[in-house]
């Protein structure tokens, strides 16, 4: 399966990264750079249950290709949210529902970042990415 653009950069930009300090400072800038959710998006509607921060998330389907949209609270879980959309943002339904994220965060080489609860969340994040697409 082809990864979207976003993704590819990603994966070039981290695994080109000196060690584990530059990928850790990689990750917030990924972070800063998620684009702010409106207050309007910011409803529990929209909050991911199973995540020790708060995340919302918010997705809409174009020619069949689903787009998402979220924040944190957490600085940390923003930049780990940022780089899941790189990773889904664009797939289908059938795609999305194939993305394996712990290997994901191991081809980024940040499987040490993801202690059990920011894992959990993380799934929980996927999981409701892929109710939303059906």
């Amino acid at each position: 399966m082809s990864l979207p653009a976003d993704a590819v950069m990603a994966l070039d930009t981290f695994q080109a990264a000196a060690g584990w300090e530059q990928r850790a400072r990689l990750l917030m800038q990924w972070g800063d750079r998620l684009p702010a959710l409106s207050d309007v998006d910011k409803v529990d509607a929209n909050r991911v249950h199973g995540c020790e921060s708060q995340v919302w998330l918010v997705g809409s389907l174009n020619d069949g290709h689903w787009q998402f949209a979220a924040s944190s609270d957490a600085r940390l879980i923003r930049g780990l949210v940022a780089l899941l959309l790189a990773r889904v943002n664009g797939l289908s339904a059938d795609e999305l529902r194939q993305v394996d994220l712990p290997e994901w965060f191991n081809q980024l080489g940040l499987s040490r970042q993801l202690s059990p609860s920011r894992s959990n969340g993380l799934n929980a994040v996927l999981q409701r990415m892929n109710e939303l697409a059906g």
